[in-house]
């Protein structure tokens, strides 16, 4: 009899664990830091995990609380991880095996200094001519949010007066209040340099061009990976399966991003309208995935649209 309660024990404890464990898979902890590119790839992703029975959880957080979060174990999933602008981050968490990059999403991006067109016509096409104009500037660099690792390679470039941009100053605020600043200066076709990259709506929102010379603090061009807390991927394989399956085009986030800022949708929407015309997709990014009730997940996602 003891034998046999013994057993008993051991089997509701070992169902308990598994619960437990199928809980901790079932809701996905995402993380963007309030970029349109992150917002859409989010909803790609979340959009697939609910065809899927999961539920993404997505917490608005900046990049150095989100690789905290990750080594932590408070983030499970970030994909936008932009190499090489987040050298740093990926040297102190990824290298050191605390964080785990575990897919390319994206490639052939650029993240540099930019211009509009008539700065450009100007004579502005490389860092070093920024101070040949140092007054029309302002000495202002408009970057995005605090702690971004772009910014920090700004201050950095500020800080040893590379380029002779010691006595500038680096504007920190968000993507939109940023955007909205260099809105302003082109409708006065006032000066401005600011932080850009591909892909988002601004390279058509916008007639600009990417200043060469940095290459040094943010590469030529890079590329997106997806980070997860380690270990993520052997705790949680189906999700883990599907997030190395996910890569994304340049061509593909542009389009839903401009749905969202030309048709006032939401990301949601606009992911969806996107797989909709664009299905053959599916194929790919739920290959060896399932339901979280291990039934076929193409059909049940498909079922979504």
């Amino acid at each position: 009899m003891q034998r046999l309660s013994t057993v008993l024990t051991v089997g509701l404890l070992a169902l308990s664990s598994a619960s437990v464990y199928a809980d901790q898979c079932e809701t996905v902890k995402m993380a963007d830091p309030g970029w349109s590119d992150i917002a859409a790839t989010n909803a790609i992703t979340g959009f697939l995990l609910d065809g899927m029975g999961y539920k993404a959880k997505v917490d608005t957080l900046a990049v150095p609380i989100t690789f905290g979060g990750l080594k932590d174990g408070q983030v499970d999933v970030f994909l936008g991880n932009w190499m090489p602008a987040q050298q740093g981050f990926y040297d102190k968490f990824v290298a050191t095996g605390d964080v785990t990059q575990l897919a390319k999403n994206l490639d052939g991006t650029e993240f540099t200094l930019a211009v509009p067109d008539y700065v450009w016509d100007a004579g502005v096409h490389n860092f070093a001519d920024l101070n040949k104009y140092a007054d029309k500037f302002d000495k202002k660099i408009y970057g995005i949010g605090s702690g971004a690792p772009a910014n920090i390679s700004l201050q950095d470039i500020i800080k040893k007066n590379d380029f002779e941009l010691g006595q500038w100053k680096l504007i920190e605020s968000s993507e939109q209040a940023m955007l909205a600043e260099v809105s302003r200066a082109v409708k006065k076709q006032k000066f401005v340099t600011f932080l850009g990259w591909t892909p988002h709506p601004m390279n058509v929102q916008l007639k600009m061009h990417y200043l060469k010379g940095g290459e040094k603090y943010f590469g030529d061009t890079g590329a997106v990976y997806t980070l997860t807390r380690k270990g993520y991927a052997q705790a949680c394989p189906n999700v883990g399966k599907l997030l190395t399956n996910l890569s994304f085009t340049q061509e593909m986030e542009n389009s839903i991003m401009a749905e969202v800022v030309n048709k006032k949708v939401s990301n949601a929407e606009a992911v969806k309208a996107w797989i909709k015309a664009n299905p053959a997709v599916l194929d790919k990014w739920l290959d060896g995935v399932k339901t979280v009730d291990g039934k076929d997940a193409l059909g049940a996602v498909k079922a979504k649209l």
